[in-house]
């Protein structure tokens, strides 16, 4: 009977036809000529086991409640005694188009798929407004969502927003992208409807702090909030200030990214007692007293990124009062020094992970990074990117710092076969290391065979004197070694271009071509000029942001911050 009821409620559940729910479709290509529906594509709650496929699946009903070859098959069928939600378990191990066939096998499989799914992602485009009762009525369970827009198109408006609000009460993450026809009405009445909401992540939209406001009043178990190019606050004008509200007391991670007026999230920051994590990301404007004002209030924080930001010693002098501080990224910060970084190691004792990516300028050095290797003893993983150690330098850290396992050292030219040779002798934690553009030869790679015994990948790139016998010799002496090496000589830039200078066509330099993650800013709402206004010629530069590339998935969690 159980069986029957089900297979029943799937009639009134299940989505018509042409409604495409296969795997993603990406949002430069549209839809199929075959489906009458808005493109969609859903992500499975088990995010590893994906499809590859990029074609969706027109949804239709088998005409009986049994399997639809099982005329063919001799003997009882087994399937229809599996409970519903052994049944979903299963289905959680499927991929994408396995899942998509299951569903087409009888009326209860399709009803059970739906039920099973936790996430969604959606082409929000202003033509799936008709479809998202039957959408929604299907997959009801949804606690995760993604409504994503073309910058081409015109996204869906408020109407469509309150409707799916209403339909997903349950939501716990969602995450708007290039909804440009969203305002404040629409998130607040989202907010009042989806309380139990987790995870805000939002990028350019047109809401403004009144939007952002009221999900902050209304739920008040939320506990990450990104905000990346919101359009309401780029105005240039005095903006609202935003929080704390009830969210406050939850709240755990912030991140601000290319944001005009982001100094106005001060007061949601300062209140948020519990807040661990501060990712600060291109945002415009001085954010010494920001930081100053942040951390008088709070000392709680575990993690901050400062990137792409005008901040000086001042605002690292700030930061050191965070005595819990675990985590710290400066990355193009050109008005940081070697005095603000001293300041941090100073006080920051239980520091695990340092990533500074000094720009060639030169003005974090041997002093800063002495001072680390005194104080910061806990380091597990350092990344240095365009700084210039010498030896003096590097041979305390590799004295000092014995817990460290990640080092990654990128465009220094001060790092040569003595310094590698140090790492080796010394480290002996060490077992990832990265070596890019660094004057290294054969010789200081052979001593990477003798020593650094916990070793277990070696990655070299744009070293031009490390040849491929090199890397055959450490991988003879130690076989359990994992050697990716470059080896194709890299013709070195110019200054005008290494150091992103004025070009005489007006031209951006072109990228560096790289296997690790580049981040940059975006071209899209003029910010990058504001940028190249304010500093520069290090506006240019296109320096790679983390060298760890996929040895993200390590013990103590991702590399990049994500």
């Amino acid at each position: 009977m159980g069986q029957s009821q089900s297979s029943s409620l799937a009639g009134t559940a299940m989505a018509p036809p042409g409604i495409p729910v296969g795997p993603g479709v990406p949002l430069s290509h549209p839809a199929p000529a075959t489906s009458s529906a808005p493109g969609m594509y859903l992500r499975e709650s088990n995010s590893s086991l994906r499809s590859t496929a990029r074609s969706p699946l027109l949804v239709s009903v088998p005409e009986t409640e049994d399997c639809v070859d099982s005329s063919g098959v001799e003997g009882p069928d087994y399937c229809s005694d599996i409970p519903d939600d052994i049944l979903a378990c299963i289905f959680q191990f499927l991929s994408t188009g396995d899942r998509k066939q299951c569903s087409l096998v009888c009326r209860r499989w399709l009803l059970v798929e739906g039920q099973s799914r936790h996430r969604l992602s959606l082409k929000a485009q202003s033509d799936i407004v008709p479809m998202i009762p039957c959408i929604f009525m299907r997959y009801h369970s949804v606690s995760k969502l993604a409504l994503k827009c073309h910058r081409r198109s015109i996204s869906i408006s408020d109407d469509a927003l309150v409707l799916i609000s209403e339909f997903s009460r349950n939501l716990t993450r969602l995450k708007l992208r290039g909804c440009r026809e969203l305002t404040d009405v629409g998130m607040t009445a989202l907010a009042k409807n989806c309380k139990g909401l987790k995870k805000l992540s939002c990028g350019s939209c047109t809401f403004g702090t009144k939007g952002i406001n009221a999900v902050l009043d209304h739920c008040s178990a939320l506990e990450e909030l990104s905000v990346k190019r919101l359009r309401g606050m780029n105005d240039r004008g005095v903006a609202e200030p935003i929080g704390p509200g009830v969210a406050a007391s939850s709240l755990k991670s912030v991140c601000l990214k290319e944001l005009y007026n982001g100094q106005c999230f001060e007061p949601l920051v300062v209140a948020s007692k519990n807040l661990k994590t501060l990712k600060l990301f291109g945002c415009f404007g001085d954010w010494d007293r920001f930081l100053e004002t942040v951390t008088d209030g709070n000392s709680s924080l575990v993690e901050i990124h400062l990137e792409r930001l005008q901040v000086t010693d001042m605002g690292l002098s700030a930061i050191s009062k965070c005595v819990t501080l675990e985590i710290l990224h400066i990355v193009r910060t050109p008005e940081c020094t070697n005095l603000g970084l001293v300041s941090v190691a100073r006080n920051c004792k239980l520091l695990r992970k340092l990533h500074i990516d000094g720009w060639r300028t030169n003005r974090i050095g041997d002093e800063g990074l002495i001072a680390v290797a005194k104080q910061a003893t806990n380091l597990q993983e350092l990344v240095l990117i365009g700084v210039n150690p010498t030896s003096s330098s590097i041979d305390a850290l590799a004295s000092n710092c014995q817990k460290l396992e990640r080092l990654a050292l990128c465009g220094s030219q001060t790092i040569g076969d003595k310094e590698i040779s140090s790492i080796a002798e010394k480290c002996k934690a060490l077992r990832k290391l990265c070596i890019k553009g660094c004057p290294i030869s054969d010789q200081g790679m052979e001593a990477l065979a003798w020593g650094c015994p916990n070793l277990v990948k070696v990655k070299v790139k744009k070293c031009p004197g490390v040849t491929c016998e090199a890397a055959d010799f450490l991988r003879a002496n130690r076989e359990a070694l994992v050697v990716n090496l470059d080896a194709v000589a890299v013709e070195p830039l110019d200054a005008s271009t290494s150091d992103g200078g004025a070009q005489e066509d007006g031209q951006e330099p072109p990228p560096m071509v790289s296997q690790v993650t580049v981040v940059g800013p975006s071209g899209s709402n003029g910010l990058s000029a504001l940028f190249k206004s304010k500093f520069g010629h290090f506006a240019g530069r296109n320096l790679v942001a983390c060298p760890f590339g996929r040895w993200s998935n390590i013990r103590g969690g991702s590399l990049n911050g994500k």
